[in-house]
């Protein structure tokens, strides 16, 4: 299982040290990392298909302040898709009114055949881009039946459709940020907590230091945040994941699959 990492503030912060407790947890997530922020509205994103605790670049990248009011990051244990860079998230990309969404995703997609047909158009191969291209066809679809951009709160109606039906079988926590709107779900018990201040939120899939404030993320809502505050918070859908012997068969024969194409990439570039 992936692990993911979210800071939403009403003012730039650095983040530094709760990054690098973070990235500590990579001896267990080796499969790549990631590392979104926010700079003058513009996304700036980093991301390798190695482990974080091995990577020059990420250490050059924490030697230096990390400031933002939103930061995203990400390590990965692969279960969909090969152990290469376009499947590292954050996942960016843009819809038809150039707003770029950002997706990083911690669970696995076990049954909902809507994602197919992105199997030909993601640049990677994991279910979690898939969710993403889905995700912006639909705000797509609906801001071309408007003829006007989507508000904010449309936004947020729409994805929270979408995640209490993609929820259904399959687990999904997710964080999103569209420029505007950070949204944090979950439905899987004890695998996402946060820490509130009075200017911020920090949300994680682990507690990030001893803090006895920390708190589990409510199952099975949508939250929308913006500088610090939640904003948005949706009704309770009924898709809680457990897991099953059979989902954790599937997720084996999946780590099996990656780990042995990548021992094979490794025999033929030796």
């Amino acid at each position: 299982m992936c692990e993911i990492f979210c800071f939403n503030s009403n003012k730039p912060e650095e983040v530094n040290e709760c990054l690098e407790c973070f990235y500590n947890h990579s001896e267990k997530h080796p499969d790549g990392w990631g590392l979104a922020s926010m700079e003058s509205d513009n996304f700036v994103i980093n991301k390798e298909p190695v482990k974080a605790s091995c990577s020059q670049h990420l250490k050059s990248i924490l030697s230096n302040p990390v400031v933002s009011k939103n930061v995203f990051a990400h390590i990965r244990l692969a279960t969909v898709g090969e152990i290469i860079s376009p499947n590292c998230h954050p996942f960016i990309e843009a819809d038809d009114n150039n707003r770029s969404w950002m997706l990083i995703h911690n669970g696995t997609i076990f049954d909902y055949p809507e994602l197919d047909k992105y199997k030909d158009r993601e640049k990677g191969d994991t279910d979690s881009e898939r969710i993403l291209l889905y995700i912006i066809d639909k705000v797509n679809e609906f801001e071309a039946k408007k003829k006007a951009p989507s508000t904010i709160k449309e936004r947020f109606n729409i994805l929270n459709d979408i995640i209490a039906d993609m929820s259904k079988n399959n687990k999904l926590n997710l964080m999103i940020f569209d420029g505007d709107l950070t949204y944090i779900h979950s439905n899987l018990k004890n695998s996402l907590y946060y820490l509130k201040s009075e200017d911020s939120f920090l949300v994680s899939s682990t507690p990030l230091s001893k803090d006895k404030n920390w708190k589990t993320v409510e199952l099975n809502k949508l939250f929308g945040l913006i500088d610090g505050n939640i904003i948005f918070e949706s009704k309770k859908h009924e898709n809680e994941y457990v897991t099953t012997k059979e989902d954790e068969m599937v997720i084996e024969e999946l780590k099996k699959s990656i780990q042995k194409d990548d021992s094979n990439d490794k025999r033929e570039n030796g």
